[in-house]
C-alpha cells in the first residue's frame, strides 16, 4: 500500500518521535532487493526511496553499465538502494549519508546479503558531511553515484567540494535528479558542476521530470 507524505516537512511538529517502517521489494538488474523505509524519528528526506534512485538503477540495466569489480561510493544514499544493488552485482561499495540516516542504511545492507554472500565485500556504511569530512575519504574511486541529492542550493558548493575531491583521480560521476525549479536543481548542473566537470545529459524523462547525467572532472589548470 502506497503511503503519501510530504518529503519536505516545514513544521517540526509533523515529524513524529515514533518510527514506523514500510518494506518494498524491488527487482532491479535481476536482483531482488528488500528495502525498508523508516519514517519519523527526524529522518525527513532520508526515509523514502526516491524515484530518481530507481531511474538510475534502470539506466544501469538498460545500458549494461559494468559494476563488477568497480570501486563505488554513493553520496546521500538514503535507503541505500543504488549502492546495495551495485554491491550485489560485485562492486566494492561505500554508502554514505548524514549520521542520522546510517541506521536505516545498515538495516538495508543487512537485509540484502545475497544467499551466497557478497560477491566482493559487504558495503561499508560511513557518515559523510559534504564539505566537512570529505577529505577523510580517498580519491581512488571508479564511480561516484548520486540519486536525488541536488535540492538544497545552500549545499551545492559543499557538494562540489566533495565531488572534486572524490574525483581527483578520474572517477566518473552518475547523477540522477528530479529537476525541481523551486530548488534550482538546474543551476547546480549548469553553474556549479559545469565549472569544474565535463557534464553530459544521458537521459531525460519528461513524464517524471528526471534527468540522468554523467560527469568527469576536468584537469586543473
Amino acid at each position: 500500500e502506497d503511503l503519501f507524505y510530504d518529503p519536505f516537512p516545514v513544521d517540526d511538529d509533523c515529524l513524529s518521535t515514533e518510527t514506523y517502517s514500510q518494506e518494498t521489494v524491488y527487482i532491479l538488474m535481476g536482483e531482488e532487493l528488500r528495502i525498508k523505509q523508516l519514517f519519523g524519528a527526524n529522518l525527513g528526506v532520508a526515509a523514502p526511496v526516491w524515484e530518481a534512485a530507481l531511474h538510475l538503477c534502470r539506466y544501469f540495466e538498460d545500458q549494461s553499465v559494468e559494476l563488477r569489480g568497480r570501486r563505488v561510493i554513493e553520496l546521500g544514499a538514503g535507503t541505500g538502494v543504488v549502492g546495495i544493488l551495485a554491491a550485489r552485482l560485485g562492486a566494492e561499495v561505500t554508502v554514505t549519508d548524514l549520521p542520522l540516516a546510517l541506521p536505516q542504511l545498515r538495516v538495508n545492507v543487512s537485509a540484502n546479503v545475497p544467499p551466497s554472500g557478497w560477491p566482493s565485500a559487504p558495503p561499508a556504511v560511513l557518515p559523510l558531511c559534504w564539505g566537512e569530512d570529505h577529505l577523510a575519504f580517498p580519491s581512488d574511486w571508479d564511480l561516484v553515484l548520486c540519486a536525488d541529492i541536488v535540492y538544497l542550493p545552500e549545499t551545492y558548493p559543499l557538494l562540489m567540494e566533495t565531488l572534486a575531491h572524490l574525483c581527483k583521480n578520474g572517477a566518473v560521476v552518475y547523477l540522477s535528479s528530479k529537476m525541481r525549479r523551486e530548488h534550482r536543481t538546474q543551476s547546480f548542473y549548469e553553474e556549479h558542476l559545469q565549472s569544474r566537470f565535463d557534464v553530459e545529459l544521458l537521459l531525460r524523462d519528461d513524464k517524471q521530470n528526471n534527468n540522468i547525467y554523467r560527469a568527469s572532472k576536468r584537469a586543473e589548470e
